[in-house]
C-alpha cells in the first residue's frame, strides 16, 4: 500500500488510497439499498394495513435476530478472513431483495392474501436481521485493514459521512421511486445497489486476520469485548448517547402516517421530506472534511444530539410542509455531525484485535436502536397518536444530553486531539 507524506493536513488523505475509495463505493451501495428497502417496505406494509403498530413490527422482525446475534457474530468477524465473510453477507440481503421484490410483484402475489403477503415480509426481514448482525462489524473491521493507523481519523469522517449520506439518501430515493414506478420496481432498484456492492468488493484484496488469540472460546472472547466496552467510559458514552437519540428520536419511522394522514402530501411530499435530512448529511461530509470535529469532540456531539432532539420536535408540531421538510433537514446535519464524532471515536479507541466484538456491539447499540426506534413510535404512536409520540422522543434525547453533560464530566471534556496526533505519528 502507497505511502503518502505531508506536513500539512490533508483533508482528503484517506481518498488518496484507492481501496478506501473502492470501500467507499462499497459502503455506500449497501447503505443505500438497504436504507432504500426498510422505507419501501414501510410504505407497502402501511399502505396494506394503514395500522402504525405493523411499521413498528418491521423494526421488531429485525431487531430480534439483530441483537441475538451480534455478538456471536462478533466473535466469528474476529476469528476470519474479513472480505470473504462480507461476500457472504452481501449475496445475502442479495437473496432476501430479491424476494421482496418477488412479493411485492402483482403477478406473483395477485392470489395471495393480505396477512400471507404480510407475514412473508415480516419473515424476509428477519432473516435480514441475521445478515445485518454479521455485516455491520465486519464492515468496521475491514475499513482498519484498508488504510494506515495514521490515516484513521480522516478516514473516519469519510467513511461515517457516507454511511450517513447513504442512510437518509437511500429512504429519499425510496419516497420519490414510489411516486415515479412504484413499490415493486423501487425494490429492483435496491437489488440492483446490492449487485454493485458485490461488484465493488472485488476489488479489495483479501485482508490478514489479525488476532493474538485465534481459536479463542466464544465465551472468553464474548466477555473480553464486552468487558473492554464497559469499561471504557468514552466508548460506552458515545454509544449510548446515540442509541438514545436513535431510539427516542426515530420520527422517520413515521414518515408514512405524516406524509398520507397529517401533512397530507402523497408518495411524492413523502420523498421530500426523506430528502430533507440527506441534504442535511450532505453538508455535513463537506464541513467535517475541512473543520476537523476532533477538537472539544465530547461538547460537538452533546451540542449535536441537543439540536437533533429539537428538530425532532419541532417536526412533530409541525403542520407546514416546508417547516417539517426544514426540522429534518436539520435533524440530518445534526446526526451527521453525532455520526461523524461517534466513528471517529471507536475507530482511535478500539484495538485491532476487537474490532469485530466492538462492532458488533455498535451494532447493537446504534445499528439495531433505530428497528427498536421504529417499533418504539410505532408503538407510542398507536397509544397516544403520532404527534404526540415524535415530540415524546424528542424531549427524551433532550433530557438524555442534559443528564450526560451534567454527570459526566470526562465525556463533556472529551478532546481527541491527542489520539489523533499520536495515530498521524505511526508509520
Amino acid at each position: 500500500m502507497e505511502e503518502i507524506k505531508s506536513n500539512k493536513p490533508d483533508p482528503y488523505q484517506a481518498l488518496r488510497y484507492r481501496e478506501f475509495n473502492v470501500f467507499l463505493l462499497l459502503r455506500f451501495a449497501m447503505v443505500f439499498a438497504w436504507s432504500m428497502q426498510f422505507i419501501v417496505i414501510e410504505w407497502e406494509v402501511y399502505s396494506l394495513t394503514k395500522n402504525p403498530l405493523s411499521l413498528g413490527i418491521i423494526g421488531l422482525m429485525e431487531i430480534i435476530p439483530a441483537v441475538s446475534m451480534s455478538l456471536f457474530a462478533g466473535h466469528i468477524v474476529d476469528q476470519r478472513e474479513k472480505k470473504s465473510l462480507l461476500v457472504k453477507c452481501i449475496l445475502g440481503f442479495s437473496v432476501i431483495s430479491f424476494g421482496l421484490f418477488l412479493l411485492t410483484w402483482p403477478k406473483v402475489v395477485g392470489g395471495w392474501s393480505t396477512h400471507l403477503i404480510l407475514y412473508s415480509i415480516y419473515a424476509l426481514v428477519f432473516f435480514g436481521g441475521i445478515v445485518r448482525s454479521f455485516m455491520g462489524p465486519t464492515i468496521f473491521s475491514l475499513l482498519s485493514l484498508i488504510i494506515p493507523k495514521k490515516v484513521y481519523p480522516n478516514a473516519a469522517t469519510w467513511s461515517s459521512s457516507v454511511w450517513q449520506i447513504g442512510a437518509v439518501m437511500g429512504p429519499a430515493l425510496a419516497g420519490f421511486s414510489i411516486n415515479w414506478i412504484g413499490v415493486h420496481w423501487s425494490m429492483c432498484l435496491v437489488f440492483g445497489f446490492s449487485i454493485l456492492s458485490l461488484i465493488a468488493l472485488s476489488q479489495i484484496s483479501a485482508k490478514p486476520i489479525i488476532n493474538p488469540k485465534m481459536g479463542e472460546s466464544i465465551k472468553d472472547s464474548l466477555m473480553e469485548g464486552l468487558t473492554f466496552v464497559f469499561k471504557n467510559k468514552i466508548v460506552l458514552g458515545a454509544l449510548s448517547l446515540d442509541m438514545i437519540a436513535v431510539l427516542f428520536g426515530g420520527a422517520v419511522a413515521l414518515l408514512p402516517v405524516f406524509a398520507q394522514d397529517i401533512l397530507k402530501v402523497g408518495s411524492e411530499g413523502f420523498g421530500i421530506l426523506r430528502a430533507a435530512p440527506a441534504v442535511g448529511a450532505f453538508i455535513t461530509m463537506l464541513v467535517s472534511a475541512y473543520v476537523p470535529l476532533y477538537e472539544n469532540a465530547g461538547k460537538k456531539l452533546l451540542i449535536a444530539i441537543f439540536v437533533f432532539g429539537l428538530s425532532i420536535i419541532l417536526f412533530g408540531l409541525s403542520t407546514y410542509f416546508w417547516l417539517s421538510v426544514f426540522a429534518l433537514f436539520l435533524s440530518g446535519l445534526a446526526d451527521g455531525i453525532s455520526v461523524v464524532i461517534r466513528q471517529t471515536i471507536l475507530q482511535l479507541k478500539t484495538p485491532d484485535h476487537m474490532r469485530g466484538r466492538v462492532g458488533a456491539v455498535n451494532s447493537i447499540f446504534v445499528g439495531s436502536s433505530n428497528e427498536l426506534g421504529a417499533f418504539e413510535s410505532g408503538a407510542t404512536a398507536k397509544l397516544m397518536g403520532a404527534v404526540t409520540s415524535v415530540v415524546f422522543g424528542g424531549s427524551v434525547t433532550l433530557l438524555t444530553v442534559v443528564f450526560t453533560a451534567l454527570k459526566s464530566p470526562t465525556f463533556r471534556n472529551l478532546d481527541l486531539k491527542r489520539d489523533m496526533d499520536e495515530h498521524q505519528k505511526l508509520e
